[in-house]
């Protein structure tokens, strides 16, 4: 049995990992507030970055680490992951068929699910994740929440990202900074700064020219 005093500070890591990680969902959700059906759903970088995507994905995810992997399986299934389109990427953006509704409803449920298994085990508890290499299969909980978190927080920030793109709409401390004439200020003094390192058109030698002088 381990000590009292490391009991009570394991507690405490996997209170904070739990406080972290629902933090990220929240900050998640909150970028998608106010905005249209198409704006939810449309690819806003080359590789197809959606915000809808993210959340559906993220459901995903939260029932496979936080609830199959530890023995505590969804309670609902998920077409994707039945029928293998998951493999084809089909968890990182929403079908007609599939409402932002459902999606977010989704996340939710599957967060709740997550959040009893956090409460319910301790970071030290067996889990399994069938799809890693055998070598590393057989895991914890710890191992698997400190992934969750930090999975949560990489796409919580793809969203920031996303959202500003779409309406300008930034983070909570943005209009902290100033108004628009501030902000213009802060974003030339950025350009000015990296103008330093911009190519000279005049020094660019093109491929044909190389080929010329071979």
């Amino acid at each position: 049995m381990a000590p009292m005093g490391e009991t009570t500070r394991t507690k405490d890591v996997q209170d904070e990992l739990h406080r972290k990680l629902q933090l990220s969902r929240a900050a998640l959700l909150s970028k998608l507030n106010d905005l249209a059906e198409y704006d939810l759903r449309r690819p806003m970088t080359p590789t197809g970055t959606n915000l809808l995507g993210l959340v559906k994905h993220l459901a995903g995810v939260e029932y496979l680490y936080l609830g199959d992997a530890c023995d505590r399986p969804a309670p609902e299934t998920l077409s994707w992951v039945e029928d293998g389109s998951i493999w084809d990427g089909a968890d990182m953006w929403a079908t007609p068929d599939e409402s932002s509704e459902y999606l977010f409803g989704l996340y939710r449920r599957a967060c709740a699910h997550g959040d009893r298994t956090i409460d319910e085990l301790d970071l030290d508890s067996a889990a399994t994740v069938a799809h890693w290499a055998p070598e590393r299969r057989e895991t914890t909980l710890g191992v698997l929440l400190i992934r969750m978190v930090a999975e949560t927080a990489q796409h919580a920030g793809h969203a920031d990202i996303v959202r500003e793109m779409i309406d300008g709409r930034a983070g909570v401390d943005h209009d902290e900074f100033g108004g628009e004439a501030e902000w213009n200020r802060y974003v030339a003094r950025i350009q000015a700064a990296a103008d330093h390192f911009k190519p000279d058109p005049t020094n660019v030698t093109s491929g044909a020219d190389v080929q010329r002088t071979q």
